[in-house]
């Protein structure tokens, strides 16, 4: 099962349902279309970029296209990941007229919304080019809509943190908090024994970070640390605590993160950086769609 492509289909079905409040995607419920143009002949529509930005949800405006009208003709003429140029022609579909104008709104919101994902991913990752540091996106998501949007961060050049709850063991200040009086090292302990999902576990101070490691942990999550020397002095010392024990771990640094500040996050010494603004806080890339009629 693909479940990447379910999820654009899922997405993209409920997107065209609410726009014509009919759950059958039936082209007769736009009310507009339906009285403007009585005989339903066939049309083109082209997207073009309207500002630079790096492109992303290609599928869904697709989807979106061929879930209305399965006989149109589609060709994309750009692909996700790639630098889009203001007038720069992405996309270019033939098909039913009443189909086109229907699935217009819902395609050109979905290439917005992720390119603007992809391009704020990409103006982080070039941020830390040359450090080493990867950037991770978060579970900051717009509801129903995270696989999407974490492959728009894939797009614009980013790595994805865990997918959700069931894919990688993430404990954090609560759960430490209601595990107490447990020990901090024996909560992270208990969580690695016995199944094979990393642990990653969010550290607020060094000594929380040492007990991560002997715990176990794959991941040592530096919460609020301020760059620089700082996350530095932290930095090595879990290294070095990891060596002692013969292992390997990944340092990850979140909080107080933005295009500011994240290459003195990198330049700490830290592997992965992860921001919540890359899916929270993105800005639409605008786009638009021409539509025209052809003759039959």
């Amino acid at each position: 099962m693909d479940r990447h492509a379910d999820a654009v289909r899922d997405a993209v079905r409920r997107a065209l349902a609410e726009d014509l409040g009919d759950l059958d995607l039936s082209l007769q419920a736009d009310v507009t279309s339906r009285l403007a143009l009585p005989e339903a002949g066939r049309g083109r529509a082209r997207m073009l970029a309207k500002q630079a930005g790096s492109l992303a949800g290609m599928e869904c405006a697709t989807v979106a296209f061929s879930m209305l009208d399965p006989e149109c003709r589609i060709e994309r003429l750009a692909a996700d990941g790639e630098r889009v140029a203001p007038g720069q022609l992405v996309l270019e579909v033939e098909g039913l007229m009443r189909a086109l104008l229907i699935a217009e709104r819902t395609a050109l919101n979905f290439v917005q919304r992720l390119s603007g994902v992809a391009t704020t991913t990409r103006a982080f990752v070039e941020a830390v080019a040359g450090t080493g540091a990867r950037i991770l996106d978060t579970r900051k998501t717009t509801p129903g809509m995270r696989l999407l949007e974490k492959q728009a961060v894939l797009a614009g050049g980013g790595c994805n943190h865990r997918i959700g709850l069931y894919d990688q063991v993430l404990l954090k200040e609560n759960h430490f908090g209601f595990a107490a009086p447990a020990p901090y090292e024996d909560v992270v302990a208990h969580c690695v024994a016995g199944q094979d999902r990393p642990v990653v576990a969010e550290a607020r101070s060094i000594d929380e970070g040492l007990a991560a490691v002997r715990g176990g942990a794959a991941i040592v999550l530096l919460d609020n640390f301020a760059p620089g020397e700082p996350l530095r002095a932290a930095v090595v010392a879990l290294r070095a605590a990891a060596r002692e024990l013969g292992r390997e771990i990944e340092i990850e640094a979140s909080g107080g993160v933005d295009l500011r500040t994240v290459r003195a996050f990198a330049e700490s010494g830290v592997d992965r950086i992860s921001v919540g603004a890359l899916t929270h806080s993105a800005v639409a890339v605008d786009f638009s769609l021409l539509v025209e009629g052809v003759r039959a």
